[in-house]
C-alpha cells in the first residue's frame, strides 16, 4: 500500500494542496512535511538493516535541507548502516563544497549535520562500482520497443543497492525527455546503473522522440523498461516522491511506498503543477537557463520543455552565459554534433561505435527532422546558443551561435510570437 499526501481534486485529502497552474498555489507547511515523513518511517521497519537513501544531484529542485535530516533523526540511531547515493547517472560527480550546499544548505556541512552518514557519488565512470542482474532479454525488449531494439540489454546497478537491506528513494518528479515522468524507479535505472541500461533506455526514449514522450502519463516504453529492470532487484525498495515548486523549496505533494505506486501519485500531481498550456504556438523561445545547470547536457532541458510550442520553422534560444562547456562528462559529444534523430538511425553503421546516450541527447537536443543522403539533414526549428562556448565551437555543433555579450533580453521581450522562457528546465510548456 502506499501512503500519500495528495491534492483534495484527487482524494479529498485535507494535507495535499491544490498547486495546479490553473489555480492559487498551496503548499505544504514545514510540519506537515515532517509530520508526514516521520509517520512512513515509523511504519517502517528499518531497526538494525543497512539503509541507503537515494537522492538526486544538484540539477534538480529538491529540498534536501528541509527532508534529509528528518530521515536522519528518525534512522541514525535505529540502523546499523545509512549511507546517501547521489543519483548521478552520467553526471558529474558533485564536490564536497556542492554537496555541503546542496544537502545542508550551506549553514553547516554534512559532515557535522549528518555525521553518522556516509554520503557517496554514484561512481559510474567506475567498473567496480556495479553488480550484474542479469539482462533483459532479446525478446522482452523486442516487445518494449515493438522491434525497434532486438538485442538484449545487460543490466547492472551499484553494488550498494543490493548490499543493503532497505533502500529508499527520495526525489522530486517532472515531465521528462526519456520516460515521460521522472521519479521512482527511474532514479535506479539510469539514476545508479551501468551504461547499457542508460544508453538502450535512452535511445528508445530518442526513437519515440521528445515531443512525443515527455510529460506522458502512465507506463511508457521507457517506463516499463525501467520497471522490468528494477524488479530484478531482490532488496526492499521504497519511495518519497516529491512535487515540488520548480526552482525552489516549496513542497505542494508528497507520496511514499513501494516506488511505482508513489511514483504514479506524484505523477499525477506533476501534470497538474509542472505542464503548462500555450493557446498557440510561438515563432520564438527564450530559455533562461538557472545556474543548477552547468553544460548543455543538462541545460538542454530548456529546450526539450518547450519543444512541443515551437511552431514549424521556429528558433529556441538558450541564453546560459555562465555554461562553458557542451558535456562536462561527455568530451565525444562534439565528435558527432548536434543532429535530428533520422540522421543517426540512418547511418547507424557510421555511428556503431558511438554511445547511443550521445546519439539520444543529441537527437533531444537538436529536435525532430528529416534526413536522407541524397537531401541531407532538415531540422523542424533552429537552435541557437547564448554561452561561454566559443562560436567556432558552438557552429561546428550545428547549432546557431549568439555572443552572450551581445545578448539583450529586451530586445524579445513584448515581440510578438516570442515566449520568455524564465527559469527554464522543469516546466512543460503545451499548446492547449
Amino acid at each position: 500500500m502506499v501512503s500519500k499526501i495528495i491534492p483534495p481534486n484527487l482524494l479529498g485529502s485535507t494535507l495535499g494542496r491544490d498547486s495546479s497552474a490553473s489555480s492559487s498555489k498551496g503548499f505544504l507547511t514545514s510540519k506537515e512535511v515532517e509530520d508526514f515523513i516521520r509517520k512512513s518511517l515509523q511504519s517502517t521497519n528499518v531497526l538494525g538493516k543497512n539503509v541507503v537513501l537515494i537522492i538526486p544531484d544538484a540539477t534538480r529542485s529538491c529540498p534536501l535541507p528541509e527532508i534529509l535530516p528528518i530521515f536522519y533523526d528518525e534512522l541514525a540511531t535505529k540502523v546499523s548502516s545509512l549511507t546517501a547515493l547521489i543519483a548521478l547517472g552520467t553526471h558529474a560527480p558533485m564536490t564536497k563544497e556542492a554537496i555541503d550546499l546542496f544537502l545542508a544548505g550551506g549553514i553547516r556541512t554534512t559532515k557535522d549535520l549528518y555525521p553518522k552518514m556516509k554520503i557517496v557519488n554514484h561512481e559510474w565512470w567506475n567498473p567496480d562500482t556495479f553488480i550484474s542482474l542479469g539482462a533483459i532479454t532479446a525478446k522482452e525488449i523486442s516487445e518494449i520497443s515493438l522491434g525497434e531494439i532486438t538485442k538484449e540489454v545487460p543490466v547492472a546497478i551499484n553494488h550498494l543497492v543490493v548490499e543493503s537491506d532497505l533502500v529508499i528513494i527520495i526525489g522530486p518528479v517532472f515531465p521528462h525527455e526519456v520516460v515521460g515522468f521522472s521519479g521512482g524507479a527511474k532514479y535506479l535505472f539510469p539514476g545508479v546503473s551501468g551504461r547499457e541500461m542508460i544508453d538502450s533506455s535512452h535511445w528508445l526514449g530518442a526513437i519515440i522522440s521528445s515531443a512525443e514522450i515527455i510529460g506522458t502519463l502512465g507506463v511508457t516504453p521507457v517506463r516499463e523498461m525501467i520497471n522490468l529492470a528494477a524488479s530484478k532487484i531482490q532488496t526492499t525498495l521504497l519511495s518519497l516522491c516529491l512535487v515540488v515548486e520548480t526552482g525552489a523549496s516549496r513542497i505542494s505533494s508528497l507520496s511514499f511506498g513501494a516506488p511505482h505506486t508513489a511514483w504514479e501519485t506524484a505523477a499525477a500531481q506533476s501534470s497538474r503543477t509542472h505542464i503548462k498550456y500555450l493557446d498557440r504556438p510561438v515563432k520564438r523561445v527564450v530559455s533562461i537557463i538557472p545556474s543548477r545547470y552547468q553544460d548543455i547536457w543538462t541545460a538542454a532541458k530548456g529546450m526539450y520543455k518547450v519543444e512541443p510550442i515551437i511552431e514549424d520553422g521556429g528558433e529556441v534560444i538558450i541564453y546560459a552565459p555562465h555554461i562553458n562547456e557542451f558535456s562536462l562528462t561527455h568530451k565525444e559529444l562534439e565528435l558527432i554534433g548536434y543532429h535530428c534523430r533520422q540522421y543517426f538511425s540512418a547511418q547507424l553503421e557510421r555511428f556503431g561505435e558511438t554511445s547511443k546516450s550521445l546519439m539520444a541527447h543529441s537527437s533531444h537536443f537538436r529536435g525532430a527532422g528529416t534526413y536522407s543522403e541524397e537531401k541531407g539533414e532538415a531540422c523542424r526549428i533552429t537552435v541557437t546558443i547564448s554561452t561561454g562556448i566559443s562560436r567556432a565551437r558552438t557552429e561546428s555543433m550545428n547549432l546557431r551561435y549568439i555572443d552572450p555579450a551581445e545578448f539583450k533580453l529586451s530586445d524579445y521581450e513584448n515581440v510578438p510570437g516570442t515566449f520568455i522562457n524564465h527559469n527554464a528546465g522543469e516546466t512543460l510548456y503545451r499548446i492547449k
